[in-house]
């Protein structure tokens, strides 16, 4: 797979899964665009993959917009945009994790009684956050990237999405509608933008060790864990393997596909 002379832009590239997709972007020969909202970390990251550095919100059509003008004015027109910018349910977690933890207690002894209560204690602000970063932003940014793109008849578009989005999390209704609804989203344009050499896909990881993990405790950690077969946390630098195939030319039969590097949680 080569990415040689290409152009890409990767939202939420400051850190995390995001950092790592530019990275193995980079070295597979692009030229990178780290769009985040942490100015310090757009730049680190622009640092290490030798590229371009920009600031967006990516719940800001308007932000996004521009950023693509910046990227663009720096490296040249974009063939390559990954949708990976999120947030983590950090407040959920919080309400969610004690409740998750006696249920674990629980499954030892005997039936489990304890209710998570994910949903009826989600605040609106929180459900409209996540949507409006998760997925808002994913359309914000699949419709810039396809303006530039279709013009020229070809380009990848690359969402990020979850397990979450497949499958459901319990006490995460907002995460999981978010992610779900970026699937549905990818398969809905994949359709349409082929016809102008626009391929776009999903990836729908498992669960990835990144600092957002650090918002459970050891005993869930380890749960989940459990509920991988493969019996580890995948890596940033694996899913962002994933991102560099779709990314490239090899993968020109993939139209509106969902890859999960997972570790055997789902298989299909």
């Amino acid at each position: 797979m080569t990415l040689e002379g290409r152009v890409a832009v990767v939202t939420g590239g400051g850190s995390g899964i995001g950092k790592a997709i530019c990275l193995r972007l980079a070295a597979d020969g692009a030229k990178v665009a780290v769009l985040d909202v942490n100015e310090d970390a757009a730049a680190q990251a622009a640092d290490a993959a030798g590229g371009e550095a920009v600031h967006a919100d990516v719940s800001d059509s308007a932000s996004v917009d521009a950023a693509l003008a910046q990227a663009e004015s720096a490296l040249g027109p974009v063939d390559v945009w990954v949708n990976n910018a999120g947030v983590p349910a950090a407040a959920q977690a919080e309400r969610v994790n004690p409740r998750a933890e006696q249920q674990l207690a629980e499954a030892a002894s005997g039936p489990i009684t304890t209710p998570l209560e994910g949903l009826v204690r989600l605040p609106d602000d929180e459900w409209r956050r996540l949507l409006s970063v998760h997925l808002d932003g994913t359309f914000f940014g699949t419709r810039a990237a396809a303006r530039s793109m279709a013009r020229r008849g070809t380009g990848s578009i690359v969402n990020i999405a979850s397990i979450c989005g497949i499958s459901g999390c319990a006490g995460y209704p907002h995460y999981s509608a978010a992610k779900g609804g970026i699937l549905a989203f990818t398969r809905a344009v994949a359709k349409e933008l082929i016809v102008q050499g626009v391929r776009v896909n999903a990836i729908a990881p498992g669960f990835i060790e990144t600092p957002t993990t650090a918002i459970m405790s050891d005993r869930l950690q380890a749960a989940l864990r459990l509920q991988t077969p493969l019996g580890r946390y995948g890596r940033p630098e694996e899913v962002a393997a994933t991102v560099a195939f779709l990314a490239s030319d090899d993968a020109s039969l993939y139209v509106g596909a969902t890859l999960s590097p997972n570790g055997g949680i789902i298989t299909v």
